[in-house]
């Protein structure tokens, strides 16, 4: 008798075919995240060249027709950097990447600053800002710069879809043992069926053709993934349609802080003091724009564009302070760096790589490699002047 034996391979070739769907898809989302990184790095550039160009301008007096159009160059080089920021925070985001750096902190000291870079838009749009914080200091455990995002975040999200001229009030309150941030607007409302789902990616309010709101829909999901991470809830109210919203974050109360948080004091005018400044960047327009930025503020600055320049330079130039950038095409900014933090001579030179790459794992790298700072382009001008201050006031670290 011959015997027949017939096996159904059915279900083990699904598994199969299961499994390399779900390689495919991990590759995928590694190659969309490298993609999304690079996109980045490769926008910031030029609109770190452009942001340097208007700041010149803004040195001379001219027309008022002229200085309308810098206005307007000015702000939609800041809606770009924003929503250049918001392709990369959704793959870190969606991916877990995000890493926190807990400290005690005085909530109210983070609100402060988070005002200041929303400032911009709301009075743009002509808002009323009311900001309502204790009189005592309001603790929690968290990561200064995150939460700082998640209110930028709310203040921003309220001035877009508020009318020109409309309310947002922020407040900061100590509820039994939760610190509450409060955020709340005079705008458009949520509509009922969209309020579950407010917090969800590429979620937004219902799209007119001139997509005058602007966004990509990801600043809220942020906000919630942040504050999660902090053992904290997010919540939306609104009464509908044309009767404003609020959100409203809760975090874990502090107790008992170890140490004092500081509050951010309001900037003194301090004497201006200048250093010797190498600026490396194989972007001519970005090197030459930030060189002549800084001579305008009496710094003396020298411009190299290759990393071998650089290294040639910096031992005949010996400058104080190295602005070096990390995409460099014939040695990278790390390996620069290590090059010069070898140098005896240079040992007490600071570092600051101005980069387009942001992630954690770049500033993890930078800091590896000798830097002292790690700042993505486009630099706001100011921001940078005040570290390179504070940068030359502290000792030179000999890690």
């Amino acid at each position: 008798m011959i015997q027949c034996n017939i096996r159904d391979n059915t279900e083990h070739h699904q598994l199969e075919r299961a499994q390399a769907q779900a390689e495919a898809l991990v590759d995928l989302h590694r190659r969309k995240d490298e993609f999304l990184a690079m996109l980045s790095h490769e926008l910031r550039n030029p609109l770190a060249a452009i942001t340097n160009a208007v700041e010149l301008l803004d040195l001379e007096r001219d027309e008022p027709i002229q200085q309308k159009a810098r206005t307007i160059i000015r702000r939609q080089v800041g809606n770009l950097v924003v929503l250049v920021n918001d392709l990369l925070e959704v793959s870190r985001v969606l991916s877990g990447r995000i890493q926190l750096h807990q400290e005690e902190l005085d909530l109210r000291g983070v609100a402060q600053q988070a005002v200041e870079t929303a400032r911009t838009l709301i009075d743009q749009r002509k808002h009323r800002l009311n900001v309502v914080l204790p009189p005592e200091p309001a603790w929690v455990l968290g990561d200064a710069i995150r939460l700082e995002e998640v209110i930028v975040n709310l203040l921003s999200n309220a001035a877009k879809y508020t009318p020109e001229g409309g309310d947002i009030r922020l407040s900061i309150k100590e509820e039994a043992e939760e610190v509450v941030i409060r955020v709340r607007d005079s705008g458009g409302g949520i509509a009922p069926n969209l309020l579950p789902q407010i917090f969800d990616l590429f979620t937004q309010a219902q799209r007119t053709l001139d997509r005058s709101q602007g966004g990509l829909g990801v600043g809220l999901t942020v906000v919630r993934k942040v504050v999660e991470m902090h053992g904290g809830t997010t919540e939306a109210h609104s009464s509908g349609l044309g009767q404003g919203s609020e959100f409203i974050v809760r975090l874990p109360a502090l107790r008992s802080p170890a140490r004092q948080a500081k509050i951010p004091a309001a900037k003194r005018a301090q004497p201006v003091q200048t250093w010797r400044v190498l600026v490396v960047d194989d972007n001519a327009d970005s090197a030459d724009s930030t060189a002549a930025i800084l001579e305008t503020s009496g710094h003396e600055v020298q411009v190299a564009y290759s990393a071998q320049k650089a290294l040639e330079m910096a031992v005949e130039y010996q400058p104080d302070i190295v602005l070096l950038d990390i995409g460099l095409p014939d040695m990278d900014g790390y390996e620069v760096a290590k090059h010069l933090r070898q140098t005896p001579e240079l040992k007490e030179m600071r570092l600051i790589a101005t980069t387009g790459y942001g992630q954690q794992s770049d500033r993890q790298r930078s800091r590896e490699a000798g830097f002292d700072e790690h700042v993505v382009k486009p630099v706001e001008w100011r921001k940078l002047e005040d570290l390179l201050a504070s940068l030359m006031k502290r000792p030179r670290s000999s890690e």
